[in-house]
């Protein structure tokens, strides 16, 4: 069986990306999270990561990280993680593969912290750019495969790469247009990411680093998150 080592899931959006699709497709593995460590996490990670990242996808002796290599991995291995339709396939792996590279305002801005909801103090353009290339990139897959997910009826790893900023719209209060909106809700109703978001509710741990950017982001309106 695989084993699929993760951050905390209140944080850790690239553990999540995975996660949430081997969890909707119905692959077993076996979860392993790793608590991010005070001040940084790299050395105690760099046991099991050669990166000191998550997530890291053991196969026997096979080690694979980076999200978009574990994905590319299971896709080998596993139908349904890429869409069957080569139109759609190709697309499918641009998006993904934009999420992966891109998009760096909103992950610095609006840190995944999934428990808390903020308003944020600023919104500068680069946010804005990105936000308008997403709501852009999702209406095209959306109007291009038929929905409801981003290439077609069935969620597959290109949804999987955007989960994470279900959550951050969730969040932060982002605001999209009508079919952005329809597409988040979708997502954020998936039960593979209602579990996700009720374990990370539960987690008592606080790292602070990401306390703080989410604390630098904004005014924090609620913390629904479990304590000590």
């Amino acid at each position: 069986m695989y084993e699929l080592i993760i951050g905390n899931k209140n944080y850790s959006s690239w553990s999540l990306r995975p996660w949430v699709l081997m969890k909707t497709l119905g692959i077993p593995f076996k979860e392993t999270l790793k608590e991010f460590r005070p001040v940084s996490s790299w050395e105690a990670f760099r046991e099991f990561s050669p990166t000191g990242k998550v997530p890291l996808l053991k196969d026997g002796d096979v080690a694979v990280w980076e999200s978009l290599a574990i994905v590319e991995y299971l896709a080998e291995r596993h139908s349904g993680v890429w869409p069957a339709d080569p139109v759609a396939r190709a697309w499918a792996r641009s998006a993904a593969a934009e999420m992966h590279a891109g998009f760096s305002t909103l992950r610095n801005i609006c840190t995944m912290n999934c428990g808390i909801r903020v308003v944020l103090k600023e919104s500068p353009e680069a946010l804005r750019n990105d936000i308008a290339r997403i709501t852009e990139l999702w209406n095209d897959g959306l109007e291009r495969f038929g929905g409801p997910f981003l290439a077609g009826d069935t969620f597959a790893a290109v949804d999987a790469f955007f989960a994470p900023v279900a959550f951050r719209v969730q969040t932060y209060g982002l605001a999209l247009d009508a079919a952005s909106e329809a597409y988040v809700a979708l997502l954020l109703r998936q039960p593979a990411m209602q579990e996700w978001y009720e374990a990370g509710l539960r987690e008592t741990f606080r790292e602070p680093a990401h306390e703080q950017e989410a604390r630098a982001a904004g005014t924090w309106m609620a913390d629904l998150r479990a304590t000590a």
